[in-house]
């Protein structure tokens, strides 16, 4: 924790009585430095055989690490080649109890690049990672 102190100076208009308000004095606060989550890294990303109810549909588990804080939720931002057009989006409670070591897993709907932003959060921070994947026909290269 560190503290700090700041001088004001406020002045007021009265317009009724045609005066100026000048008050002087001190404004104190703490303030409360806390970790946050940073250096989110995909570690390592794996193509899921497709199960019958996932026909057609490409499924790739993400493995993603971080420093410092534990994450309590994951979001997902699917978007094109160029990750200015997001496709969808998917964020998810997470519970990390030890290391941020996290399997995320995503579906694709179809082939093709896409930008994959994934975040990490907590209530004070966030962190991101990208990366660029192309999926064909069920499997990512």
């Amino acid at each position: 924790n560190s503290a700090s102190s700041l001088s004001v100076v406020s002045t007021e208009d009265n317009p009724d009585a045609g005066c100026h308000i000048y008050r002087n004095g001190h404004y104190g606060t703490d303030i409360s430095v806390v970790e946050g989550i940073f250096e989110v890294n995909i570690i390592q990303m794996t193509s899921i055989q497709d199960t019958e109810s996932q026909v057609g549909k490409s499924l790739v588990d993400f493995v993603v690490t971080c420093q410092e804080g534990l994450p309590t939720d994951v979001c997902t931002v699917v978007s094109d080649p160029t990750c200015q057009v997001s496709k969808s989006m998917l964020c998810d409670p997470i519970i990390v109890t030890d290391e941020c070591l996290i399997t995320i897993r995503r579906t694709f709907e179809e082939p093709g690049t896409y930008c994959v932003n994934i975040t990490l959060g907590d209530d004070t921070s966030q962190a991101l990672t990208s990366a660029l994947i192309s999926i064909n026909e069920g499997e990512f290269t």
